[in-house]
């Protein structure tokens, strides 16, 4: 799925963290959400790597990254230490600045990202979200329903995980294949992979303290945020897929213009798993936008 690229890591904050690279350019950042993996870029990257020096990287807690056991109050697993992860890889790959295309975790620590790092982050594109602060506090019946999983892992260990190590196969099939396409945009290549890393019993831990994270320690970063008044200032695009939760929950684009003001973005023909349904659309959008001066 890769053949060009090649594999990378770095030790960061004493785990390592995973990544693959190749093509040539500015540097581009590729982030992975949940339950996955770098994997997820295998349909877009080759040909972002025409243009690009594209780093795919997986998430601490994901893929073949570093899964530290999480703290009390799930820090190590905050959006800013994952974001600090991964500019540091970048810094010691030799890019002090580069853009970053994310999705959904991975898209809320991009813009995590962002809001600490505004020297490094040129600019960003997230994937399928709207901001985590505005998701909870706006939390319907409707997206409790469909979210389950943002209630279910956020139970203390190690409950979830426990469920989760049972059947990484069924957890996988009840996340990714209950959205609006199923299975059918997954590989079989890379569903094998998204199954192998899951299946790493320290796997279910790291996903589950993101999640924790994101119930605890992010809103507080979050809220310290709108507080304080700070902004996304780079150039961001969000995209989100007209199928999904977020078009159907939320108002994506609105709730953006509160933390980015020039932000623009819009829904693409697919659902919630945009670079594997939709990925020619995807790329229709980014390309321009990341190549502009």
């Amino acid at each position: 799925m890769f053949d060009a690229f090649e594999e990378v890591s770095a030790v960061i904050d004493g785990i390592d963290i995973h990544a693959i690279r190749g093509g040539g350019g500015p540097a581009l950042l590729l982030l992975h959400g949940h339950p996955q993996t770098h994997v997820i870029w295998h349909k877009v990257a080759p040909t972002l790597a025409q243009h690009f020096t594209v780093v795919a990287a997986d998430l601490r807690g994901y893929g073949d990254s570093g899964r530290p056991a999480g703290l009390p109050d799930h820090s190590n697993y905050s959006k800013r230490r994952m974001a600090l992860d991964q500019v540091e890889l970048m810094r010691t790959l030799g890019f002090d600045t580069f853009s970053v295309l994310a999705h959904d975790r991975g898209a809320r620590v991009a813009a995590r990202m962002a809001l600490d790092h505004p020297a490094v982050v040129e600019k960003l594109v997230t994937l399928d979200i709207a901001p985590t602060l505005a998701m909870y506090e706006q939390t319907s019946f409707d997206f409790a329903r469909a979210y389950w999983h943002w209630f279910f892992l956020i139970r203390p260990a190690p409950f979830p995980e426990t469920l989760i190590r049972a059947d990484p196969d069924q957890y996988l099939r009840q996340t990714m294949g209950t959205r609006s396409a199923g299975l059918k945009p997954f590989a079989q290549e890379a569903y094998a992979e998204y199954l192998r890393c899951l299946s790493d019993p320290a796997a279910a831990h790291g996903l589950c303290e993101d999640y924790r994270a994101s119930a605890t320690i992010d809103l507080e970063h979050d809220r310290a945020d709108r507080a304080a008044g700070r902004r996304i200032g780079c150039p961001f695009m969000a995209l989100w897929g007209a199928e999904g939760v977020i078009e159907q929950c939320f108002d994506p684009l609105a709730e953006w213009r509160r933390l980015a003001p020039h932000v623009v973005g819009e829904a693409l023909p697919c659902g919630h798993y945009v670079p594997e349904e939709a990925p020619e659309q995807l790329l229709a959008k980014v390309m321009p936008f990341l190549a502009a001066k």
